[in-house]
Parts: structure tokens; C-alpha cells; sequence
């Protein structure tokens, strides 16, 4: 059975770290475009203390974590921090080869959505790499739109990332299988 919990335990953190690290090492198979963006963006020192800081950086009140859990193994993970006054930015969703096509990563979208709703926001952002089209399908199916980039991009990066949001107020706050 596939639940989606907010970890709360060390172990629980211990294992969204664990799914991060694995999320990291499969963007880096990914081609040698995406090496470089990962290694540009988050080389392992720089990824080791966006990890370490978790608990404060993407948990209450700054943001959230979301870990999903199969059949009592946790299998996707998913996090968001604040990055301006009612804006929201989604980052690392991940799910194992295992888990994809249970519905983890639909499921864990949905309640990093759900919980930037409760906590206020007014919108969503978040980026992917071009070479993850299933990601891509996914945000577009949950009502993200394609936007410009919302920050500065280094030069390697340029032409290789997607760039997304979503609105939570308005006529489209309510994207199909999205309930607040």
C-alpha cells in the first residue's frame, strides 16, 4: 500500500536523504549535458549540506518534506522551500525504478501541493531537467505551466532546464486531482 507521510523521525529524514543521494546519482546517468548541471549546481560537498539541512530548510515554518512510503519501504521523495514572499519552490521529487508507475510521484506532488496551499502560498515554482520527460508530463498534468527562468542560470544550464509554475490562487487553484 503506498502512503505519503511528513517524516518526523531520524530515521524517517535519514531515509529522505538516502532517496536525494539516489536521486542525485540517477541525474548524473542521465548524459553528459546533465552531468555537468548537476556538478555546476550541486557537487557532492555543496549537495552533502543541502541534505544536512533538511529539518530546517524544507520543514515548517520555511517549507516541507514529503516521503513516500510502499509497503512499509520508503520508495519517493519530495521537498519545498520558501524562496520569496508567497512562493513556494518544489524540489527533488524522486522515485525509485521500483516505484514508478505506482503512483508515488503523482501522489507525492499532490501533497507538496496540498500542504503549499495550507501553508499560504500564493504560487508554485520548480525546474527539471529537459531529459526528464516523465517529470515534465507529470507537472504538466497537475496544472504547472511552463514559464522563463525565476533565477539566474549559469551558462551551462542554459537550454537544458524547464522552468514551471502554478498558481494557487485564482480560477486555476484547483488543478485536476488537486483538492485543497
Amino acid at each position: 500500500m503506498l502512503s505519503i507521510v511528513e517524516p518526523k523521525t531520524p530515521d524517517q529524514f535519514d531515509a529522505v536523504r538516502r532517496l536525494c543521494w539516489d536521486y542525485h546519482a540517477y541525474l548524473l546517468t542521465l548524459d553528459e549535458r546533465s552531468r555537468q548541471v548537476v556538478n555546476t549546481f550541486y557537487p557532492p560537498e555543496k549537495y552533502a549540506a543541502v541534505l544536512s539541512a533538511i529539518e530546517i530548510e524544507h520543514m515548517p515554518p520555511k517549507g516541507g518534506t514529503r516521503l513516500a512510503m510502499l509497503d512499509g519501504q520508503a520508495v519517493g521523495c519530495g521537498m519545498f522551500q520558501t524562496i520569496g514572499p508567497g512562493i513556494a519552490e518544489i524540489k527533488r521529487v524522486f522515485v525509485t525504478d521500483d516505484a514508478r508507475g505506482t503512483g508515488a510521484g503523482c501522489a507525492i506532488m499532490q501533497a507538496l501541493i496540498a500542504q503549499c496551499r495550507k501553508d499560504g502560498f500564493e504560487m508554485i515554482r520548480m525546474d527539471t531537467g529537459k531529459p526528464l520527460e516523465a517529470a515534465t508530463r507529470l507537472y504538466l498534468s497537475l496544472g504547472f505551466k511552463l514559464r522563463d527562468a525565476y533565477s539566474d542560470i549559469p551558462e551551462i544550464a542554459q537550454g537544458q532546464l524547464l522552468f514551471f509554475e502554478m498558481s494557487l490562487t485564482g480560477d486555476s487553484a484547483e488543478p485536476d486531482g488537486i483538492a485543497g
